[in-house]
């Protein structure tokens, strides 16, 4: 569905840096941009490995990114109490769920700044 949204073919995040999570893993191979930050996943257990575990860096990393993105999840929950994003839309006009989710994201923010 990403890839439907934003075509790999056009250089959408050239000038960014992009910070991820793990379910995003292979947006690297598509896209290109400035910088991808994506946590470090703890490996699995196998006869090599009997007790993985990630470094203490790799865990002090994770913890900052984990940091910046529970501002964005904390934003998109809130957006996700006016239900345009969590219902099934039936409207088939174009770009009305656009505006839709640009109006929803308009009330979070008037929400935020008048508490």
């Amino acid at each position: 569905m990403f890839k439907k949204e934003f075509n790999p073919e056009l250089n959408w995040f050239n000038s960014f840096n992009i910070l991820i999570d793990l379910g995003y893993k292979g947006f690297g191979e598509n896209y290109t941009a400035e910088n991808i930050y994506i946590p470090h996943k703890k490996p699995r257990k196998s006869k090599n490995n009997p007790a993985p575990e990630l470094s203490q860096l790799q865990k002090d990393e994770n913890r900052e990114m984990s940091k910046d993105r529970v501002i964005v999840e904390n934003v998109i929950g809130g957006m996700k109490r006016y239900r345009c994003l969590v219902d099934k839309f039936r409207n088939h006009i174009p770009f009305v769920k656009d505006s839709i989710i640009l109006l929803s994201a308009g009330l979070w923010n008037f929400n935020i700044v008048n508490r």
